[in-house]
């Protein structure tokens, strides 16, 4: 997990590398979408007053959601189905997003043009608005933006190193949390944001417009 230290456009944050074991569990294959929220929402599980900036519900990321507004849907989902879904901890995000790949982008080391939307990564979506979920080539694990559209939220409380970070592969919850750990970047950032080891930090009450999130589930044998 992490960024080795010659990674071009690394921050000291994405360090040091280090080994993590990680349990099974299962990842949603998009972001959650509007359509999903809506569906919380219309049960009484989530805001309905979270906005789409004009852009449509439906098949797009759901937007303009808190860390808080997250743990609300997955608890949400949880009591409907029976399961236990959660946010993904930021090692099982990172695991997720390379799928085997060291690569400073689980598709190469080069951003290129047309993996992901985000500003410069030459699609029609560059710099104006998120794309409906799945509009661009998979990872190795079938899972859809996991890079670019919209930045998910994680579990984890952020640190500014990885130094004593849980090797278990379980979410970090000791220190600050009032700010949590986001992945993945966005349809705003520039290519470089979307490495598969970039973190950034944002307060759990944050609702922007380029934030979404991902459900994991716990899998028991």
């Amino acid at each position: 997990m992490g960024s080795a230290a010659t990674e071009k456009d690394r921050d000291e944050d994405e360090g040091p590398t280090h080994q993590v074991t990680i349990a099974a569990f299962a990842v949603a294959k998009f972001d959650a979408t509007f359509a999903e929220w809506d569906a919380c929402a219309a049960q009484g599980g989530c805001d309905t007053h979270v906005g789409d900036q004009g852009w449509g519900r439906g098949q797009r990321p759901a937007i303009n959601v808190s860390w808080d507004d997250a743990q609300r849907y997955v608890e949400w989902l949880s009591r409907l189905t029976g399961r236990s879904y959660r946010l993904l901890t930021e090692a099982e995000w990172e695991y997720a997003a390379r799928a085997g790949t060291a690569t400073a982008y689980y598709w190469g080391d080069e951003s290129g043009k047309g993996n992901a939307n985000c500003d410069g990564c030459g699609t029609e979506s560059d710099g104006r608005q998120t794309s409906p979920v799945g509009s661009f080539k998979p990872n190795g694990f079938r899972l859809y933006d996991m890079a670019g559209n919209v930045w998910q939220w994680v579990q984890d409380c952020y640190h500014e190193d990885y130094k004593e970070a849980p090797a278990d592969g379980s979410a970090w919850t000791s220190g600050d949390c009032s700010r949590r750990v986001v992945r993945g970047g966005s349809w705003v950032d520039s290519p470089q944001s979307l490495r598969s080891a970039l973190r950034l930090r944002l307060s759990t009450v944050d609702r922007v417009n380029l934030l979404g999130f991902r459900v994991g589930r716990t899998l028991t044998p």
